[in-house]
């Protein structure tokens, strides 16, 4: 019998052409299917009509919004020859014909892609220059699509720019980067710049329907509307975390619901969170903290915790303003947002802007993240209870509170210790025997002026004793003390004192005619003890 658990037979891929992720597959194909692009696509369609085309783009944004994209719409848009073979440029190229065909599958052989990472040399735009001499080989238009175009070396920007300023009629550049600031101004000044923009959670969240439609996976709007916020306005991303959310509902067609893509992107979950700020907002700080335990508990990053509690901020100061949110947000988040805007000012929205901006940078870097994602909660809800400053101005100004004309007259001090033994006896006095002993035993003042202090350092003393004996004084009689050191020899340690004056007592006794008689007629007598106040 074997201990092995018999799981059955693994499921079987389906047979046929190896699959492809979703961010290849809905690839826009026209520009129709270009979402959040519109200015641009206005401008190259009026180019085109106008026969107006600059003979070099650069497309800057993001990542995942198109730009890559934008470059084959465009070389299939200038090289379409329609379905007839008869059609000239067009914002709608067909996708039917031998060069749109051939450009969509990346073998057409006139539309040459680069990777300006892998190939920034100058012997890569040497190549460029040498073969933009000649013709196109079947198409309208040589075309260079060069992508992450910052990443070019500069001999090989400086290489490039005769050719870019000056190329043949049969030539087009089409540049695509994501960090535009480090091309450089020669480059910029040669193109015909295009910012595509992020797009839209709503785009987004609608595209994606369309995409689980057409893939035939059933998901809720709640899920599309995570994944969009998710993506950042990337398309590409946003189809990433799609692919990804579709496969984590399962093989039987499950639907991809927001709980799951919730516990997949680690986020927190709106309602929990919604909880969580009114418990801040209320100042009931057992209940705050445990809200973020259970969210920590749930495997939530508590960076994120303090991330949606800034969004939610957020959302609530752009309700107040009267702004509109978007389709993308729940009804009953509205209405939280709704009930917070109306009830908290925008100086307190601003106030807690900030002290959850602080505390998401401090959690960021955080070593223990969690500990200091409660104590930045913490410190929420105690600035909470403390006065509006432009409230409490306005209530002293027309006399609803009393100012403080004079300031209220201090506590009486204690008296100083008036010598040194008062000095020792107050410090053993508050359990500071280690120090005490050291004051009476190796403590050779120079002068003593409470609170200053000189001490001998002709006779040596402990390490830090002046320092940790300041700090002492001070935390015992709330003054500060200045004590310092002298190479004068200073006077006896109170060990010494009270030593010479024992010493002077006994003679003083020894001298007397009694004793004097006494020790006479017993000469192995010794004085042990006496009494100068009493009789001998």
């Amino acid at each position: 019998m074997s201990d092995s658990l018999d799981l059955g037979e693994p499921p079987q891929p389906k047979s046929g052409a190896a699959y492809r992720v979703l961010a290849r597959k809905y690839r826009p194909q026209t520009f129709r299917e270009l979402i959040g692009q519109d200015a641009m696509v206005t401008t190259l369609a009026n180019a085109i009509k106008r026969d107006r085309l600059a003979h070099a783009f650069l497309l800057t944004g993001v990542r995942g919004v198109g730009k890559t994209s934008t470059a084959r719409l465009i070389a299939k848009a200038l090289n379409c020859i329609g379905a007839d073979g008869q059609g000239g440029p067009t914002i709608d190229p067909c996708g039917v014909c031998e060069p749109c065909r051939a450009i969509a599958e990346g073998r057409h052989i006139d539309v040459i892609e680069m990777d300006a990472a892998s190939h920034n040399g100058i012997d890569d735009v040497r190549a460029i220059t040498d073969a933009s001499r000649y013709a196109a080989v079947s198409a309208r238009y040589k075309m260079y699509i060069i992508d992450e175009v910052h990443m070019m070396s500069k001999p090989a920007f400086n290489a490039l720019l005769k050719t870019l300023e000056e190329p043949a009629s049969h030539v087009k550049f089409l540049l695509a980067t994501t960090e535009v600031e480090k091309v450089p101004v020669t480059v910029l000044s040669r193109c015909q710049r295009f910012d595509l923009k992020r797009i839209p959670a709503e785009l987004l969240a609608a595209h994606f329907a369309e995409v689980a439609k057409a893939e035939g996976v059933e998901a809720e709007p709640d899920a599309l509307a995570l994944v969009a916020r998710a993506a950042e306005g990337s398309a590409r991303d946003g189809l990433s975390i799609l692919d990804q959310a579709i496969a984590h509902a399962g093989i039987e067609g499950g639907a991809v619901t927001a709980d799951a893509v919730r516990d997949m992107l680690g986020l927190s979950d709106r309602g929990a969170i919604r909880q969580l700020f009114g418990h801040l907002l209320a100042g009931d700080a057992p209940a705050a903290l445990a809200a973020l335990r259970q969210q920590y508990d749930l495997g939530v990053d508590p960076a994120a915790v303090l991330k949606t509690l800034l969004e939610t901020v957020h959302g609530a100061t752009l309700v107040k303003i009267g702004a509109d949110l978007g389709a993308s947000q729940a009804a009953e988040e509205r209405a939280a947002l709704a009930d917070w805007a109306a009830g908290l000012s925008f100086p307190a929205l601003h106030r807690l802007w900030q002290l959850l901006l602080k505390g998401h940078e401090e959690v960021s870097r955080a070593a223990l993240p969690i500990e200091t994602a409660e104590m930045a909660l913490l410190r929420v809800i105690h600035a909470a209870s403390l006065p509006d400053p432009g409230d409490l101005a306005r209530q002293i100004a027309s006399g609803a509170v009393p100012a403080a004309s004079e300031p209220a007259a201090p506590p009486a001090e204690a008296p100083l210790p008036a010598t040194v033994a008062e000095l020792a006896d107050l410090l053993e006095a508050n359990n500071r025997h280690v120090i005490a002993a050291n004051v009476r035993n190796r403590l050779r003042p120079v002068r003593y002026a409470p609170p200053e202090l000189v001490a001998s350092s002709s006779a040596p003393l402990p390490a830090d004793f002046l320092r940790d004996l300041a700090g002492e004084l001070r935390t015992i009689t709330g003054r500060t003390w200045k004590v310092t050191a002298d190479p004068a020899p200073g006077a006896p340690t109170l060990v010494e004192q009270r030593a010479a004056a024992q010493d002077a007592e006994r003679d003083q006794v020894l001298a007397s005619p009694v004793v004097a008689a006494a020790m006479a007629a017993f000469p192995d007598a010794r004085l042990e003890k006496w009494n100068l106040t009493g009789s001998l």
